[in-house]
């Protein structure tokens, strides 16, 4: 089937699956009480939907339900797991170290708190996105108390070996966080395994509302402990007070469900739609780089540079697709991606690049369609450029 316009810009967020959107609506209207009313049934009936739907979440990464925080997404939970610590932390040391490819929702509460005064280092990817263990290590100091590094970069999809540099930091007591906000759902988590001691993500990144994430708080092995960002009835365990939205609790837990049960055959379905589409450009378009790791990626994110043709220009270009030139909570920024510099990537190739992000409503007809407006946009504005001109 061909819908036009083609949406491949799933990175950025997802459409809610109607099975999704079913689940949610009686408690809308027919199971309507607050979670917190612990005196009658509409507020029994709320909190055990609340209660079900953090089972499904903690199912997906081997975690305990009560481990799982409720909060409005992943940036809220991000700013939680970074700053909720650091007062049981500062006694130990001062040092926190992140990645220069992280998101924004990571990088820019981190710097507020080096302008604070902790100390924050940053260190560099490989060439193809992805933060070494080596790279981390070598940044450890004595005084490091916290570490975050993203399990799946979210605008050149590669995989980052998290397991690895999560035992590191437990072998040296440090806590390890990691923004999951792109692999949840997609590939396969495990907080124990992966020595995970906090975990962020968000709802609509795999078909589930807008409005709704969590955290993951390790309750031991080590005991993780937070200061919440706001005070106001000490929900959520003290973490994160507030009325709970159980209607988008109860379909982030069906989505995070549903994207567990289906995730192996569907991550083989979009790794053979994503190969189709960096084929058939690649066999249309020349001078096309492909950025981020080859094959330690997502199965649906392709990211690419386009030699001689601006990525804004392009997508303006390619009216029927819609698809994006970075991260989505950066698109009034215009600088190039921040992930593409930090790779080692020139400007003028970071600012020709386009992200496509395949999604579970994505179909064959949709691929062949988009290779074919690719083609015709990079070939309209190729000859436009007094560089590509040049060297023809």
């Amino acid at each position: 089937m061909l819908n036009i316009p083609v949406y491949l810009d799933n990175h950025a967020t997802t459409r809610v699956d109607p099975r999704v959107v079913e689940a949610m609506l009686p408690y809308f209207t027919t199971i309507y009480g607050n979670a917190a009313s612990i005196s009658h049934k509409f507020g029994w009936d709320a909190s055990e939907a609340v209660d079900r739907g953090r089972e499904q979440v903690a199912a997906v990464i081997g975690a305990e339900p009560r481990e799982i925080i409720v909060t409005s997404g992943a940036t809220e939970s991000n700013n939680l797991a970074l700053k909720g610590p650091l007062s049981y932390l500062k006694r130990k040391g001062n040092h926190l170290v992140t990645a220069a490819t992280e998101h924004k929702a990571v990088l820019d509460p981190l710097k507020r708190l080096a302008r604070e005064g902790w100390d924050l280092s940053i260190v560099n990817s490989d060439p193809h996105g992805l933060v070494s263990v080596e790279a981390i290590e070598a940044a450890l100091t004595e005084q490091t108390v916290l570490v975050s590094v993203m399990a799946a970069n979210n605008e050149v999809g590669t995989l980052n070996p998290i397991r690895e540099i999560g035992k590191l930091c437990h072998d040296r007591g440090i806590l390890f966080h990691t923004d999951a906000t792109q692999a949840f759902g997609k590939i396969p988590l495990n907080v124990i395994d992966d020595h995970i001691d906090l975990l962020s993500l968000s709802a609509h990144k795999f078909y589930g509302p807008k409005g709704v994430g969590a955290l993951y708080v390790r309750r031991r092995d080590p005991q993780v402990r937070l200061s919440p960002l706001f005070d106001g009835g000490g929900h959520e365990r003290g973490f994160r007070s507030g009325t709970i939205a159980v209607p988008l609790v109860v379909g982030m837990g069906y989505a995070a469900e549903l994207a567990e049960s289906e995730r192996v055959e569907e991550s083989a379905r979009l790794l053979a739609l994503r190969e189709r589409l960096y084929t058939g450009i690649s066999e249309k378009v020349p001078a096309i780089q492909l950025n981020g790791h080859p094959s330690l990626r997502l199965p649906a994110n392709l990211n690419l540079s386009f030699a001689y043709v601006d990525g804004e220009a392009l997508m303006m270009a390619m009216r029927d697709v819609a698809v994006s030139s970075g991260s989505a909570c950066t698109a009034a920024d215009p600088e190039p991606s921040h992930v593409l510099i930090a790779m080692g990537i020139d400007e003028d190739m970071a600012r020709a690049s386009l992200r496509f992000g395949l999604g579970r409503f994505t179909t064959i007809e949709e691929i062949d369609f988009t290779i074919e407006v690719v083609s015709k946009a990079v070939a309209k504005l190729r000859p436009l450029s007094a560089a590509w001109n040049s060297n023809v």
